[in-house]
This record gives structure tokens, sequence and C-alpha cells, in this order.
């Protein structure tokens, strides 16, 4: 039996961004129960423009979307800003949502995940993904996961005590089942 396959999105383009680093732990504590790979497209991606989305997209595009379609399972770790989603954020969705009705999320299983050095972890972010996902008739699985306070949570992670880590990822794990 194959392991399953993840695609990791890292809603930050930051060079030391605390989603990236969610999602790289992810990889390592997935190593044997899952295939993890991570998508580096996010900040590629032209701006959403429909005379572009043709039956042949820019290339860029349809790599991000074909990297989607041979996924099992897409996990999303994103920030949020100014109460919503980051804007590379969104127009990923734009791009990897479309065509409407043919589009690679149709029925894929998506975990996301929301982390911010504030305190409310960036719920804004994970409920507007958690709604545009559902509308585009993906598969929205696991509890919200919000990690506040990120950047404590990755220092203790460092000095050993990533409970609240593995937690998450044994939860991602058993989601996406």
């Amino acid at each position: 039996m194959s392991l399953p396959t993840f695609l990791t999105i890292s809603g930050s383009l930051r060079a030391g961004s605390f989603n990236t680093a969610i999602l790289e732990h992810f990889a390592q504590f997935a190593n044997g129960q899952a295939n993890v790979a991570h998508s580096h497209y996010l900040g590629q991606l032209p701006l959403y423009n429909q005379d572009l989305d043709t039956d042949t997209p820019p290339a860029v595009v349809a790599a991000a979307r074909a990297e989607i379609a041979a996924s099992d399972f897409v996990v999303v770790a994103t920030p949020e800003y100014n109460y919503g989603i980051p804007g590379p954020v969104k127009n990923w969705f734009d791009w990897m949502s479309r065509p409407y009705g043919a589009h690679v999320f149709l029925g894929k299983k998506v975990f996301i995940i929301g982390s911010a050095p504030s305190p409310r972890g960036g719920k804004n972010a994970v409920e507007y993904l958690r709604l545009g996902f559902t509308a585009i008739q993906a598969v929205v699985v696991g509890d919200e996961v919000l990690l506040p306070n990120i950047h404590e949570t990755l220092n203790a992670a460092k000095s050993g005590d990533d409970a609240t880590l593995t937690s998450v990822y044994t939860h991602i794990l058993q989601s996406c089942q």
C-alpha cells in the first residue's frame, strides 16, 4: 500500500515564515506515514486575469494545478493579514478554483491551519478559507486549527517541547484518512 501524498501550501512568502516552518516540521513528523511535498508556486502566479485563464493557461498556473491534482490531500497554513487572507493566497485560490465546475479542488480533501503571533491565531483567515473551499466543493477536513502566539510555539518546539505541533500534525494525519 502506498503512502498518502500531501501537498502543503504556505500562505506567507516571507523567508522566515512561521507557516512555512510549521509545514516543514509537519513533513518531518509525517516521514514514513505520508509523502509530503511543498508547493513553491504561490509567489510565482500572475495576478488572476480571466483573459489568461484559457485551455492553455500560463505554464506556472498549469504546473500549480497539476501538483494539486496529483496530491491526495492539501494542507494550507496561512497567516492573517488585516483580518483576512494574504493577497497571494487569494490569487492562488482564484487560479486554482477555475474553471468553474471542473477545477482541481473538486472533491479534494483540504486541511487548513491558521497561525499568527497574535492571540487570535489567524481565525478570520481560516474561516474565509473554510467557506471558500466549501463553496468550490473541496472537502474541508478536521476541526478548526488555530495556532496563536506561533512564535512562542515554534520556539518551544525548537527547545524540544513540541506537544502542540505534534497534536496538530496527528490531527491532520487522522483527519485526512
